[in-house]
């Protein structure tokens, strides 16, 4: 939360908070991170194959800084105490973009390491599957809109926090799930590539509810952000389609970007040689060439 006084006027919404339990959390996943891919992985992998990639290790950087920066102040507290736009920037963050990024940092000796060949195994290919995947994001995207819960999740108490954080990570963990038949490293769990294109879509037009919902409501959908500091003079109104705006417009063309390069990169890939009728150019033949396909060919025997 923000640093208050007991005069709302007098708030400084650009006071530093720290947040040492996103500290803590960003230094405990690269730790183990780092403890899996310098221990564990040698071990796991054929003798002289480097455990990890350089765009694994990339995407693992840039997944850590994504998830501080989008939990850590000042984005977090603006979003909690001030704009709701910069709430749903911040889900956008921890639903478009760490996951993604994360799976593609997980090589798949780890992920397996990690679930094992039991049950652990088959209850993540189960949740896996797009249908239920898809169901469990989009369940979730909805319930974070609700008001009784975004009001309650945004208070001072201990338990308000908890449920904040708690829904943070039911969008994180459900994200997870959506994106591992589009690019986990489990390869039998991902689907093909027209699914894919028809999977990213249809992730794209649930939001759409939610979205239409805060961009043409009537007064504020959610008491909490009707505070009378109105950072950068935007209203409440304006707040929340804002909210529908990155919701939908954000979410939904970074979804279709990611649709168009699939497609780019996978059906696209060598059109311009197919569709070309023109015969491609072969060298004359010659006397040598002819006499070497009869050397090689067997001779002709008459049945008798």
């Amino acid at each position: 939360m923000l640093a208050q006084t007991d005069n709302p006027f007098t708030v400084d919404p650009w006071a530093f908070v720290p947040h040492p339990e996103v500290w803590l959390l960003v230094a405990f996943l690269t730790g183990a991170y780092v403890y899996m891919v310098r221990v564990i992985g040698p071990k796991a992998v054929a003798p002289g194959e480097s455990p990890v990639s350089r765009r694994n290790i990339r995407a693992f950087t840039a997944a850590m800084l994504i998830l501080w920066v989008s939990s850590d102040w000042p984005i977090h507290d603006i979003s909690e105490d001030y704009l709701y736009w910069v709430h749903m920037f911040q889900h956008m963050a921890l639903s478009f973009f760490v996951p993604p990024l994360a799976l593609i940092a997980t090589p798949a000796w780890l992920l397996r390491t990690i679930v094992g060949q039991g049950a652990g195994y088959r209850m993540l290919k189960r949740f896996c599957h797009p249908v239920v995947a898809g169901v469990l994001f989009n369940g979730v995207a909805m319930l974070t809109h609700i008001p009784l819960l975004v009001n309650a999740s945004v208070g001072d108490g201990f338990w308000n926090g908890a449920l904040h954080y708690g829904l943070h990570v039911a969008v994180v963990v459900a994200s997870l799930l959506m994106w591992m038949p589009v690019i986990g490293p489990i390869e039998e769990f991902r689907i093909g590539v027209p699914g894919k294109m028809i999977y990213l879509f249809l992730q794209s037009v649930v939001p759409t509810v939610p979205a239409a919902w805060l961009t043409f409501a009537e007064g504020s959908v959610y008491n909490a952000y009707e505070t009378p500091i109105r950072l950068w003079g935007i209203s409440v109104t304006s707040d929340q389609q804002l909210a529908g705006a990155v919701m939908k417009l954000v979410g939904g063309m970074y979804l279709w970007a990611i649709v168009i390069y699939i497609f780019a990169t996978q059906f696209a890939k060598g059109f311009g040689t197919r569709q070309d009728l023109r015969r491609p150019v072969e060298p004359p033949l010659t006397t040598e060439d002819v006499e070497r396909a009869f050397a090689a060919s067997a001779p002709v025997t008459e049945d008798r």
